[in-house]
């Protein structure tokens, strides 16, 4: 699954998935409660936080422990990171709400869909990027350092460092 290769979701995997959900909602319920083991909550449920980092909850994932964020880096309410495959996220981001980081993908080809088969490719944000509410980044998709995407943009490809990129599919508008 992790290597990108074809996979058909079993019970353990469903296993794993409702085990990250009971931890993505006692962080949230931390969170409500105003508890000061929030963060620690949040360290349980994800690969690696870093320093001086937050995410808003509520916070949906498939199994947490392939989202990995950056030191000092902001993520707002209703991030959906399917991290299937890894998702890193580099230091001082900024994510907006309800953005969506989707490393699973389907076959095009009818038969093996039918079947269930799923991959997954890896997501990679660089450092000081700015994704807009509404942001869905696609599989296997970079985006460079310094980089800012528009609210409601779509990511399908690859962004170079040092650009802004709106729509959809998103497209470099500019150069900072």
């Amino acid at each position: 699954m992790v290597a990108g290769d074809w996979y058909e979701a079993d019970a353990e995997i469903s296993a794993l998935t409702s085990a990250a959900q009971a931890r993505a909602e006692r962080f949230a319920q931390a969170v409500r409660d105003g508890d000061d083991d929030a963060v620690d909550r949040l360290r349980e449920l994800l690969g690696s936080l870093g320093e001086g980092s937050w995410i808003r909850p509520p916070l949906f994932v498939d199994l947490g422990v392939h989202l990995h964020l950056g030191a000092r880096s902001f993520v707002n309410f209703g991030l959906v990171a399917l991290d299937v495959a890894a998702i890193h996220i580099g230091d001082d981001t900024k994510i907006g709400p309800n953005v969506q980081l989707l490393t699973p993908v389907h076959p095009v080809d009818p038969e093996p869909r039918r079947n269930k088969l799923e991959a997954a490719k890896p997501i990679t944000i660089g450092n000081n990027v700015w994704l807009g509410g509404g942001v869905i980044v696609c599989p296997g998709v970079t985006i460079g350092d310094n980089t800012v995407v528009g609210a409601g943009a779509v990511v399908t490809k690859d962004l170079p460092a040092n650009v802004v990129a709106v729509g959809n599919p998103a497209r470099v508008i500019k150069e900072i």
